[in-house]
């Protein structure tokens, strides 16, 4: 079993930035990609970003791309998503995953049925 559990969520406004952490314990964290996704209130849980076992490969969602950053820290046994220029938008809660599937050292999904183990999340509300 894998536990995950996030941080760093909270009440901003519009412009501000966020960094949130997922602390992973239970297995091997270096063996698994790793993504962000978010759930807005009334729609369906959606990927933001993803990063590969190595930490060399990684995308990020269209909606985010050039204001979210995903990284790792493997000796950490740490996920992060650092979060700037926070739209309205952005909130939602977000959660971090682990893929076990293997994709090779750089490789990563984007689609939540790819995921194997799930945090609970933290909320993340962008003030306008």
């Amino acid at each position: 079993q894998v536990q995950l559990v996030e941080s760093g969520g909270g009440l901003v406004q519009a412009g501000d930035s966020l960094r949130l952490s997922c602390a992973a314990s239970g297995h091997s964290f270096s063996s698994a990609s790793m993504g962000w996704f978010r759930r807005a209130p009334g729609k369906e849980r959606e990927f933001v970003a993803a990063v590969s076992r190595s930490g060399r490969g990684n995308t990020h969602a269209d909606s985010v791309k050039g204001r979210f950053t995903i990284s790792r820290d493997n000796a950490q046994n740490t996920v992060f998503l650092q979060m700037n220029s926070l739209k309205p938008e952005d909130t939602a809660v977000y959660y971090c995953a682990a893929d076990y599937s293997d994709f090779g050292p750089h490789g990563y999904s984007t689609y939540t049925t790819s995921y194997d183990y799930w945090g609970p999340g933290t909320q993340v509300t962008v003030s306008s």
